[in-house]
């Protein structure tokens, strides 16, 4: 019987050590990776917690979906980065420490825009940056260099500073079909897809229609009716 690829490694490629899957990887209690995704750096991609969360300091949380690919340089900037925009200078004086300290309530209650979700199945280019708070998509394509300020649709194509939509994957209707594939649950609930849902050893026996094949096939491949 057909074996799936190991989840738990740290390196699924030993020849080439500079791609790791964040899942066995990650160990902050703010991050949350499905399996599968990985990150691909030739420096050093087991400090992808440090060099490319940034301003990680909670309560928000980065959550990552299944069977995403994060090119070299993906970055996250986190809440933490925000600075106060109200007053005469945005420098945060307080962490400077000595009598500063003193006025670090004017550091509490900055602008908070969440958790930063990312779906299953992205793709993510060279170099690109993801701000605060912002969800991007099931199936989303984000281009080498982009600045992601806002929210992604699903199956959606961004690219640019600030990053813009270029065109969707698919049409609406195919969207709701793929994201409905996995149980057959009805289109309203674009919630499921096969990233999520289908066992591992069940995409083992349909890789070449997850990747090759047409949104019909994927259908009747489903665990349901296959």
């Amino acid at each position: 019987m057909p074996v799936p690829a190991d989840p738990t490694m740290l390196h699924p490629m030993p020849e080439q050590p500079r791609v790791v899957l964040l899942r066995p990887l990650v160990k902050s209690p703010l991050i949350e990776v499905g399996e599968y995704s990985y990150y691909d750096d030739p420096d050093d991609p087991t400090a992808f917690e440090t060099r490319n969360v940034l301003y990680h300091y909670g309560p928000e949380k980065l959550v990552i979906g299944k069977f995403c690919a994060l090119g070299t340089g993906v970055r996250f900037i986190m809440n933490g980065a925000n600075h106060r925009m109200d007053g005469p200078s945005t420098f945060p004086f307080p962490t400077m420490g000595g009598s500063w300290a003193e006025h670090f309530d004017l550091l509490t209650g900055l602008p908070n825009r969440g958790d930063t979700v990312v779906g299953n199945d992205v793709w993510f280019g060279h170099g690109t940056t993801v701000m605060p708070g912002v969800r991007i998509g099931h199936g989303a394509i984000i281009g080498a260099g982009a600045v992601v300020t806002t929210d992604v649709p699903d199956y959606g194509i961004v690219g640019g500073n600030p990053a813009r939509l270029i065109r969707t994957r698919f049409s609406d209707d195919e969207i709701d079909r793929l994201l409905a594939v996995a149980m057959g649950v009805p289109p309203v609930e674009r919630s499921r897809d096969w990233g999520r849902d289908w066992p591992a050893e069940h995409i083992t026996g349909h890789v070449r229609t997850i990747m090759s094949g047409n949104i019909a096939e994927l259908e009747a491949a489903a665990p349901d009716r296959a």
